[in-house]
């Protein structure tokens, strides 16, 4: 199969079938979902860093203010393999509505708390987890509409501009979360519950069919969750997505906190470290959006592999700078280079997995990569403590060159390859 059958290569639109008609539903459709993250994005990254701090000011411990961080990331890691389940079983798009509409209320309540003074650690811990489990059941929702909204010789820009949305809105997100924050303690969540309220509608404006394709499902909840488990397990490509992505994930994010700890070891300030992550972020952003551009010229075994082996110096080079902008341009150059290999693997997962299985295995290798990257944090302040932070970079390079030597050799499955039986519905 060449690179433009499975929805490598960008050159050319590919017109679904039915027309025209339905090729400009699509292009609205995609929009609309655009937007819809977007706004989802940026409502979740202005408020998810301030619950903590309305907790502190309310006068809770910092260890009660740092476990809703924590509730949050394992309610979303453990909710999303279950999420997978649901989103394949219901129509999607109304389960997007819903989840939205869900975490709308759960972020209402802690807002109408806050503004009324009434602030509860237990409110808060509990609003948001039923915010990252609804969260949760959006995402895996969405995944699967992706597949029914793009055409698949459209599936790499498309997953580049979400992923470009993505980065953007992590950039941009904190800084209106801390703009709202100064001026009222109660503006960022207003603004995460209003944005869900918006994204509701957004996603109820959907032209595309999100219901589940063939018979209704008569298997039990766990078979239809083991199957996701098998299908990613038997299948070559996604087992290699699976390995690859999470130990990519997990040493970035050791790199990333080893920079800031760094810098914060040799007196720079907080203004130095958003200085780090924001000339990181932007390069990912750069990243993402040259994607499609670097997939035509280059061909996707090419920037899998090539991006893999680019990583190793520049994580070689943290070990040995010390300068602000060093750190943030070798994390720049790290961030700028793996969204395009991401969109390659991204795009064939949409292809190669079948519609019934979308939510499933969009969620498997999901959280196996978040749970990886969740590790990053501590690992990165242990090995740090203990080796320093030359050491916690050279043995980064170590790992990641480990991981290109087996992108190197497993190489021929980022290349077209047959669509397993059943791809197709």
């Amino acid at each position: 199969m060449t690179d433009r059958e499975c929805g490598l290569r960008t050159g050319t639109e590919a017109v679904p079938s039915g027309g025209p008609d339905r090729a400009a539903r699509a292009r609205r459709d995609f929009l609309v979902f655009w937007i819809s993250g977007a706004v989802d994005g940026l409502g979740t990254h202005a408020s998810s860093l301030f619950l903590p701090l309305i907790l502190l000011a309310a006068g809770g411990p910092p260890a009660l203010a740092g476990a809703v961080a924590s509730v949050s990331l394992v309610g979303h890691l453990v909710a999303s393999p279950f999420a997978g389940v649901l989103a394949d079983r219901a129509d999607r798009r109304t389960l997007m509505v819903r989840s939205a509409l869900v975490a709308s209320c759960a972020m209402g309540s802690v807002f109408a708390a806050v503004a009324c003074g009434r602030i509860s650690a237990v409110h808060i811990l509990l609003a948001a987890l039923v915010e990252r489990v609804a969260s949760a059941l959006y995402a895996a929702a969405g995944q699967g509409m992706i597949r029914r909204i793009v055409p698949p010789g459209r599936y790499a820009t498309a997953v580049s501009r979400l992923q470009a949305r993505d980065e953007g809105v992590q950039i941009a997100g904190p800084s209106l979360g801390g703009a709202l924050f100064q001026l009222a303690r109660w503006l960022p969540v207003l603004a995460d519950a209003l944005s869900f309220l918006c994204v509701a509608a957004l996603t109820r404006a959907l032209r595309t069919d999100g219901a589940p394709t063939g018979p209704a499902r008569t298997t039990r909840f766990t078979d239809d969750l083991r199957e996701g488990l098998r299908f990613v397990r038997h299948e070559p490509f996604l087992r290699f997505v699976a390995l690859w992505s999470s130990g990519v994930n997990g040493v970035v994010g050791v790199l990333y906190f080893a920079a800031v700890l760094a810098a914060q070891e040799r007196g720079a300030g907080g203004a130095a470290t958003g200085l780090i992550l924001t000339v990181s972020g932007l390069c990912g952003l750069a990243g993402a959006l040259a994607a499609p551009w670097a997939v035509r010229r280059l061909g996707p075994a090419l920037i899998v592999v090539s991006g893999s082996w680019l990583m190793v110096p520049a994580a070689a080079g943290l070990g040995l700078v010390t300068s602000t902008w060093a750190y943030g341009l070798l994390l720049g150059s790290v961030s700028f280079t793996a969204p395009a290999a991401g969109v390659v693997l991204r795009a064939r997962v949409v292809l190669l997995t079948p519609d019934r299985l979308q939510g499933r295995v969009s969620t498997v290798l999901g959280t196996a990569s978040r749970a990886v990257a969740a590790l990053a944090p501590v690992t990165a302040g242990l090995l740090a403590s203990a080796a320093g932070g030359r050491t916690v970079a050279f043995g980064s390079a170590g790992a990641l060159a480990v991981l290109a030597v087996y992108c190197t050799l497993r190489g021929d499955r980022t290349q077209g390859a047959a669509v397993p039986r059943g791809a197709a519905g």
